[in-house]
């Protein structure tokens, strides 16, 4: 997904490489990526990505138990 115009998170915080990232693709559709690994990205519809977004500020989406590698 070259040429992209990707742009970070608020919370990535000082220009680090720890950012998620997102891109525009076109009218229906946007990628989602992480800055550490950026050759992975998800394409996804904005419409899934914006009912994403909303469940995860609404408290809705939960977040998996992290455990130590």
């Amino acid at each position: 997904m070259d040429g992209l115009d990707w742009k970070r998170s608020s919370f990535c915080g000082g220009g680090g490489n720890n950012c998620v990232e997102i891109a525009i693709c076109d009218q229906d559709s946007m990628a989602v990526r992480d800055s550490v690994h950026p050759a992975r990205t998800i394409r996804v519809s904005r419409a899934a990505l914006t009912t994403f977004i909303a469940g995860v500020q609404n408290g809705k989406v939960n977040r998996p138990p992290v455990s130590p590698i």
